[in-house]
């Protein structure tokens, strides 16, 4: 239902004219699966976001669509595999995953990642880990000119144990994080966000990152954090879709 809803809406919205951006999101996430889509794959990973809708379409399109499974990074892409006709497995099933394709947050010059702004980031991180290619798609915003943390200003995103938020935020404070934020559910939910993993979110600002490796293992080793949204050199190819109508692509 979800699918068909947000799908209904961009149908619309690319009937009635829509932004060369949008159409570029599309012509990126198709570009991405027709460059990159393995022959014979068995096992792929499908990610969340706007422009990974794109993604699914594309594949729910290929003529061997029987032949493979399709692995989600959580509530939204299992949505987007079941009503776009595709097999859906669980990565506890398919623990080997072919190739996987997710969207970003921000994309560094090196190909590395800040994810999770959309409250899927373990899952995100497992299925990319799992991956043996790991496809980026997004619009050009999310491209960084040279560090981390220059586009993206609302934080690094980390996935943590409920009742550790309070030590993790004092000790993301003492490593010199400018702001820590547990993140909240706004106007749809009371209280702070809970993940597909039923974890909470916390989002951490530490400016310009000049050492994502570094950071990522520095926050990884705090007790209670799951995982960080820091995706260092994970990806192998980066599709963006250009304000202009083009496709740009950087790659490893």
């Amino acid at each position: 239902m979800l699918k068909r809803i947000i799908s209904a809406r961009y149908i619309r919205n690319m009937s009635s004219g829509a932004s060369l951006v949008e159409k570029a999101k599309k012509s990126a996430a198709y570009q991405a699966v027709d460059e990159n889509f393995p022959e014979g794959a068995k096992v792929v990973g499908v990610g969340s976001g706007s422009t990974v809708i794109y993604v699914a379409e594309r594949i729910s399109q290929l003529k061997n669509k029987e032949s493979f499974v399709c692995v989600p990074t959580g509530f939204q892409s299992k949505q987007l595999i079941i009503d776009a006709g595709l097999r859906l497995g669980t990565i506890e099933q398919y623990p080997a995953v072919d190739i996987a394709f997710d969207g970003a947050d921000e994309v560094d010059t090196e190909l590395n990642l800040i994810k999770g702004g959309g409250a899927c980031l373990f899952q995100e991180k497992l299925v990319a880990a799992a991956a043996s290619k790991f496809v980026i798609v997004a619009d050009f915003r999310k491209r960084s000119p040279s560090k981390l943390g220059i586009q993206w200003r609302k934080g690094v995103p980390i996935e943590i144990v409920p009742c550790a938020y309070a030590k993790v935020s004092k000790d993301l404070e003492a490593m010199g994080a400018k702001k820590v934020e547990l993140r909240q559910g706004g106007s749809a939910k009371a209280g702070p966000v809970v993940t597909d993993n039923n974890n909470f979110l916390i989002d951490a600002d530490f400016g310009e990152i000049a050492d994502p490796a570094k950071l990522h293992t520095d926050i990884k080793q705090l007790v209670g954090v799951v995982e960080t949204g820091l995706f260092v050199q994970m990806a192998d190819k980066t599709y963006f879709g250009e304000e202009s109508g083009e496709v740009k692509c950087w790659s490893k």
